[in-house]
């Protein structure tokens, strides 16, 4: 059999164990918190600034400053990799538009 069928065969398998209640071996990655007001002063920004150069609403990025709520979700793994490489992100967000 082919390397397709065995990539195939073992999602199949998988979908059997998980559907039967059992693990499946996955890789499951966390993305950290990331201090907000740190990192956009490390960046040299407002926060108005950072909340349109990163696509956040200014109100959410002021919530996350004060402590009232959480990033978490996509935006937490956003912010992960803004403050991992913020030039990346910046150059990548320029391409796109």
């Amino acid at each position: 059999m082919g390397k397709a069928f065995e990539s195939i065969k073992q999602g199949l398998d998988e979908a059997i164990t998980h559907a039967k209640g059992g693990a499946v071996a996955a890789r499951m990655h966390e993305a950290g918190p990331v201090d907000v007001a740190k990192l956009r002063h490390r960046l040299g920004l407002t926060q108005e600034q950072f909340a349109a150069r990163f696509g956040f609403s200014v109100a959410t990025l002021r919530h996350w400053e004060r402590g009232d709520r959480s990033p978490h979700g996509p935006a937490r793994v956003f912010l992960n990799v803004i403050d991992r490489d913020p030039q990346a992100v910046m150059k990548a967000l320029e391409m796109a538009a």
